[in-house]
């Protein structure tokens, strides 16, 4: 055996999951820096260091990674309604929670946020995008629905999607005032509001 000679551990190869985590990651850097339009596969995948042909391998088109970026963005949000519900505590509680930790989610994903509404455009003005950005906010609306319901919410079914989709529409909203004046909308304002969306009575 032959001492001082340095132990070469084997290369260990990134998993399938973790090169579309890179490349997602990538993916919404140069998003933000160039633009959707001004993105290039071949500069996201420099980002990532990986070749353009292995962007290509998980993905598809630029649509298709900025889709699977507002994918992972609405399982973060669904953890972050999960976490809020799942503090216990009456309703002024979980209202708290779930307001604090969606404006730090919103100040800590400027550059997502910054994307999604550049893509949000084209969208409205792309009747093929809008479908799939219409069914995505469907998807995301109910799987905030199931979150809730699962945390065992003592609110009717009907009223509980509705506030499933009143969650969505606001978070969104806050998010575009928040880009455009940090600060403007405070963790105890938006508590008021989500407190009196969810303790409005069952009739209405």
């Amino acid at each position: 055996m032959l001492l001082g000679m340095a132990t070469v551990k084997p290369r260990v190869r990134p998993t399938r999951d973790e090169v579309r985590e890179r490349i997602l990651d990538a993916a919404l850097e140069v998003f933000a820096a160039q633009g959707f339009a001004g993105a290039t596969i071949d500069a996201i995948g420099q980002a990532a260091g990986f070749t353009k042909g292995a962007v290509y391998s998980n993905f598809g088109s630029k649509d298709e990674l900025f889709l699977a970026l507002l994918d992972r963005q609405f399982e973060r949000r669904s953890a972050l309604i999960a976490t809020a519900f799942d503090s216990g505590g009456d309703v002024a509680n979980i209202t708290e929670e779930l307001s604090r930790s969606m404006l730090d989610s919103i100040h800590e994903q400027h550059s997502y946020h910054l994307v999604f509404f550049e893509y949000w455009l084209r969208a409205v003005r792309d009747p093929q995008l809008r479908e799939s950005l219409v069914t995505r906010s469907r998807a995301a609306a109910d799987q905030a629905l199931r979150v809730v319901e699962s945390s065992g919410a003592d609110l009717p079914s009907s009223q509980l999607a509705d506030l499933a989709r009143l969650f969505v529409a606001i978070s969104t909203g806050v998010a575009m005032e928040e880009m455009l004046q940090p600060g403007s909308i405070t963790a105890a304002n938006l508590g008021h509001l989500l407190a009196a969306l969810i303790d409005q009575p069952s009739h209405r």
